[in-house]
């Protein structure tokens, strides 16, 4: 069996979570995976017997060759496998997608912000966007209303690529207003999910989500969002993965500038005339960034 096809065989059975398939995965390093391996694994034997269990699973034979028609299956194992996102602490074992594989291979910018986006955001994004997609990067988000709606529509306007990562299944819509934009980034994009084809979305799940954001970047881009949101989660985790951290300064005023502002006084680089200045800055600080 090969390894990805074990993997999800893993991923199907009941009471194994990350840390379980993180340590049978740790100790596995071919492309082929047979019993007499699986029983000679340093591991406690309930590990073994699930790996046995997982391999010899027929019913989750029949539900990985259903997925494998819905969707692309890659694994930490695979070519497909974005390096940067090996990098981080608890990569995805397992990535689900759907569009093009290839933009896992070019440099990525991930933009975030609120929700509830002004029209501040909307100007900035969209003067932004001819010179990230002029540079040949991919603009990654994370399909939810405002900010990552406004940054997937944006770098399609401009003939640019981008990936949208998702906190659920590939069978779902969500948000539901996203429903003919999420079809649009599965034709001309990627759509990337570490969950189950038929997961439902979940509030949990979006923190979660947030770290292959950070992870698959070499750059974030804050725009607007309050000063505990997830998208100084996203920041947070960048800046934890030594990525480079851009904010858009805003009136001290706004509440939805409160988090770019702080992100600013840290040592992130202020966007200020629609261009990204590559400058890495080394005394940027992660302690005073916090999150719900």
């Amino acid at each position: 069996m090969k390894i990805t096809d074990f993997l999800l065989a893993l991923k199907l059975q009941k009471g194994v979570g990350y840390v379980k398939m993180l340590q049978i995965a740790s100790q596995l390093d071919v492309e082929e995976v047979d019993p007499v391996q699986l029983n000679a694994l340093d591991l406690p034997l309930s590990f073994r017997e699930i790996c046995l269990r997982a391999y010899r699973d027929e019913k989750a034979e029949e539900t990985i060759n259903r997925i494998k028609k819905q969707c692309q299956v890659i694994s930490f194992f695979d070519s497909e496998y974005p390096e940067q996102l090996r990098q981080i602490y608890q990569p995805p074992l397992i990535l689900f997608a759907r569009g093009n594989l290839d933009l896992l291979k070019k440099e990525i910018v991930t933009i975030v912000g609120s929700r509830m986006a002004t029209d501040y955001s909307y100007q900035v994004i969209n003067r932004l966007m001819p010179n990230l997609v002029k540079q040949d990067l991919v603009i990654a988000s994370g399909l939810a209303k405002g900010v990552d709606s406004l940054a997937h529509e944006a770098a399609l306007r401009n003939n640019g690529k981008t990936i949208a990562v998702v906190g659920n299944g590939l069978n779902h819509y969500y948000p539901l207003q996203n429903h003919n934009l999420q079809d649009e980034i599965v034709q001309k994009g990627l759509i990337l999910s570490e969950y189950l084809p038929d997961t439902p979305p979940r509030p949990f799940r979006f923190p979660q989500r947030n770290r292959i954001l950070s992870g698959l970047s070499r750059s974030v881009i804050v725009t607007e969002a309050k000063e505990k949101s997830g998208s100084l989660i996203t920041a947070n985790l960048a800046l934890q993965e030594n990525r480079d951290v851009y904010a858009v300064p805003g009136p001290i005023t706004s509440t939805l500038s409160e988090g770019p502002n702080k992100l600013i006084e840290a040592g992130a680089n202020p966007i200020i005339d629609f261009e990204l200045k590559r400058e890495r800055f080394d005394n940027l600080t992660t302690n005073i960034l916090f999150s719900d």
